[in-house]
């Protein structure tokens, strides 16, 4: 159960890797009298499914009963029959009774699985549907049919359109998904995907009986807690709520476009769309998408927002309920109100906009109350301590009230709900205060604006004419300490230059003039922007690098980095075409990358997508190839210092090129290791013996990229890494994964329905395991990293790694440089410490 825990808040989705026999027969139909055994199938009218048997995970000898996809995704299963009593040979045999039921029989005639129809037929025979549903129907004498049993009523890990979950109120049967046991054993596992009838039917999905994540109630146009899930051009929702009743249901609008949901052993669950062009399953929606989506992550009467930091607040009108957990960031405890309710005494509401809505299994509702009268409703029942409409379409309509504490809301951006909760009438007396107070402080505003605007017209006119008085003067003085200023600036850095020089003038026309529109980013140097050289005859794209006034790099990096990258050429290394220097102006023109940085692509969810599993591997080649030039084969062998995703560029082959050189180092002779009182890098990348005791060395690179490697294998980032079972950063979770020899879990969700090579991404994994080891004695040498990489020779166990916890960094990221100056920066958190020895 532990491992489960663990997994869950990877929501890793494997692809299931099937071996099935090649048939021998294919039928439409069965009837009674025929059977189908191990090697034949049915197959639906259209070939889009087959009915036969296969075993889950390779050469496993465990054979089962299922449906898979045919004509699309061949292999992957949809629904199992025999899912807790697996074959153990090949003399399965599928057959029907006179009456009906679907028997599974092995070698000594037992039965494994059997439909147990309730309905006894008369001329019943199997057929395999064109939507995925496996049905026995009765043939009636007017030659009608009827369905007497359908394999939907019992679905797996997989929802397909026209499948229904939900509860029969009349026989009380409820129908739901539920994920394998892992990847390889199709039987029941811990997570269940349905409907939640208590209260305000909601989607959820379950471990065991313990609610891990909520879609929320169906408002007409999605699921609360869903703002992806909007109608579309492929697929439409309906849900369906009555005395009767309730169930929810996919229908497809184009045919076309196969489409599916999916529960893992891992807790994902995911609305996938096959992807003709590209052959692959698209995620159209994730059911755990972030941190706010774990159930009650906030506690009662809090609101989680992920763009916030701390995520979790208080909603209006409430307060923590421990202010001393909160600052621990523990918020399991909730919030509590500021002031007691006083039933009866001039109470009302606080409007929440946007929200996913709280918890319904404890709500009422009406469908055809208006909102006013659902208002007056709460306000007589002191127990009721909120509402809103229970359906938002055409300006909304019914009632939803609420009764006990609120717990699991979330604010959106987008597509959220408004809910109104109820506070005491001293409460809104104070919010009643504090806006009037707000009123006054805008006009006092206003009027100071006003008064300000007129003064400094006054000023400026003054300004304008003491300055036109000076002018002459002052252009001819400006001009000569320019000229000045140029001449010793740029001959005092040229002397030390391998590489063409471009004017000002040049650099302004190709960026035109550092426009917004071609800024293509921000680093430690400064702003990157994407410019057009024209030489008369062709245009040649490039990216300029300017120093900015406030950057955390000076001349010194400036010069270190040309004088380094005039001097290196490799096919992984970034080329430079030349540098611009004029008067304070301080510039790198390179090549422009057209697939921007590393982790522009690896750490966005939608975009990772397309980087599949052979890209990923060409890049960690590529990033090996470049880093053994500069340690080894390069005539200046060099130490980075400073490598990481976002100083990996891509071109337009998704070829990886290292950049950004810095704070580089040259290492001459038979030098192997130096040191340094002035420590620069980005957290999360540096080696412990760099960050701790300025000691670097090739080894300290070979450190960064093993947790690049880990990164681009995980799609997550080291630092600021998440689980809720732990506290370590990415090399801690991949150093437990494979303690737990679970490694595999530790692959980026993205590649889970590609086909691809799985033992290259293991040996990938073990690789950066071995590169990120806590001794720097330990780790290998680039060149035996080359050799792992291209070779399969068995690797030496690695050891534990080296700062595998995030140590209590706080959330904000910084650099910090001897003069104290500072700037944001959104991805890393860049150090420069100098030692004070």
């Amino acid at each position: 159960m532990a491992s489960t825990e663990h997994s869950f808040a990877r929501l890793i989705v494997f692809s299931f890797l099937l071996y099935i026999v090649k048939p021998s027969t294919s039928l439409e139909t069965i009837g009674p009298g025929q059977s189908i055994r191990d090697g034949d199938t049915i197959v639906s009218t259209g070939q889009s499914y087959e009915l036969g048997f296969f075993s889950a995970g390779g050469g496993s000898a465990r054979r089962y009963l299922g449906i898979w996809y045919k004509r699309v995704s061949t292999g992957t299963v949809v629904w199992v029959a025999n899912r807790e009593t697996p074959l153990f040979d090949r003399s399965g045999v599928l057959s029907i009774t006179d009456q009906g039921d679907l028997l599974l029989i092995n070698s000594t005639n037992n039965v494994l699985w059997s439909s147990n129809g309730a309905t006894q037929a008369r001329n019943p025979f199997a057929q395999l549907l064109e939507t995925g549903n496996l049905v026995v129907k009765d043939r009636n004498d007017n030659n009608s049919e009827t369905v007497v049993w359908q394999s939907f009523d019992y679905p797996s890990d997989t929802f397909l359109p026209e499948m229904r979950v939900g509860k029969d109120f009349v026989t009380g049967k409820e129908t739901h998904i539920s994920s394998w046991k892992n990847f390889d054993d199709p039987a029941i596992g811990d997570y269940t995907y349905g409907i939640d009838p208590r209260g305000f039917p909601q989607l959820v999905v379950k471990n065991g009986n313990t609610t891990r994540f909520r879609l929320g109630s169906f408002n007409g146009i999605r699921y609360t807690g869903t703002p992806r899930m909007n109608q579309n051009q492929v697929y439409g929702y309906e849900f369906v709520l009555n005395d009767r009743e309730v169930y929810y249901t996919v229908h497809l609008r184009n045919t076309s476009v196969p489409t599916r949901l999916v529960v893992s052993a891992s807790a994902a669950a995911q609305r996938l769309v096959w992807i003709d062009k590209t052959q692959s399953w698209a995620v159209y929606f994730s059911a755990y998408e972030d941190k706010c989506d774990n159930y009650g992550l906030c506690g009662v009467y809090a609101t989680c927002n992920i763009n916030n930091s701390p995520m979790c607040a208080c909603l209006e009108g409430f307060k923590p309920r421990s202010v001393s957990d909160w600052a621990l960031l523990d918020w399991s405890g909730g919030c509590v109100r500021s002031i007691p309710l006083d039933c009866g005494r001039g109470e009302g509401f606080v409007k929440h906009e946007g929200v996913k809505l709280p918890d319904t299994s404890h709500s009422w509702f009406n469908q055809s109350m208006t909102l006013k009268e659902c208002q007056e409703l709460c306000l007589k029942n002191c127990s009721c301590v909120g509402y809103a409409n229970s359906d938002v379409r055409n300006g909304g309509s019914g009632c939803l009230l609420w009764f006990g504490d609120l717990i699991d809301i979330r604010q959106f951006t987008t597509a959220g709900q408004d809910i109104y909760i109820r506070v005491a009438a001293a409460y809104l007396d104070e919010l009643k205060k504090k806006e009037k107070s707000r009123e006054r402080k805008r006009v006092a505003i206003i009027v100071c604006s006003i008064i300000s605007v007129v003064v400094a017209s006054i000023l400026v006119w003054i300004l304008y004419i003491r300055k036109w008085r000076f002018s002459n003067r002052a252009k001819i003085v400006n001009t000569i300490e320019k000229l000045d200023h140029k001449k010793s600036r740029t001959e005092e850095t040229k002397e030390d230059l391998e590489l063409p020089m471009f004017d000002l003038t040049t650099i302004v026309s190709a960026t035109d003039n550092f426009s917004s529109g071609n800024k293509l980013g921000e680093g430690g140097f400064g702003p990157v922007y994407k410019g057009i050289l024209s030489d008369g005859q062709k245009l040649q794209e490039i990216a300029v690098k300017r120093l900015s006034n406030n950057s955390g790099q000076g001349l010194e990096e400036f010069k270190n980095e040309v004088a380094l990258v005039s001097k290196l050429q490799h096919r992984n290394l970034v080329k430079m075409h030349g540098c611009c220097i004029e008067g304070d102006e301080r510039m790198l023109i390179y090549e422009y990358m057209p697939k921007m940085s590393l982790d522009y692509i690896i750490f966005d969810q939608s975009k990772s997508r397309n980087l599949n599993s052979k890209a990923r591997l060409n890049i960690i080649d590529g990033i090996a190839r470049g880093l053994l030039y500069l340690h080894r084969d390069s005539r200046l062998p060099v130490v980075h210092r400073d490598l990481k995703a976002s100083n990996v560029l891509l071109d337009s082959d998704m070829n990886p090129r290292i950049s950004d050189f810095g704070i580089a180092q040259i290492f001459g002779g038979n030098q192997t290791e130096a040191n340094t009182t002035r420590v620069v890098g980005t957290y999360g990348y540096m080696a412990p013996e760099y960050a701790g005791e300025g000691l670097y060395s090739p080894k300290s690179d070979i450190f960064s990229f093993g947790v690049l490697v880990l990164e681009i294998i995980s799609g997550k980032r080291n630092r600021g890494f998440y689980s809720p079972s732990h506290r370590y950063n990415l090399l801690g979770h991949a150093w437990k994964l494979w303690m737990e020899d679970r490694i595999v879990e530790l692959i980026d969700n993205a590649l889970e329905y590609e086909t691809c090579d799985l033992s290259e991404i293991k040996r990938r994994i073990h690789i950066g395991l071995l590169c990120v080891q806590e001794r720097h004695e330990d780790r290998p040498h680039m060149a035996a990293v080359d050799k792992m990489l291209s070779g399969d020779n068995s690797l030496p166990q690695p050891t534990q790694p080296g700062f595998f916890t995030e140590r209590g960094i706080p959330e904000v990221d910084y650099y910090y440089s001897p003069n104290h100056q500072e700037f944001a920066s959104t991805n890393e958190l860049t150090i420069s410490i100098v030692d004070p020895r």
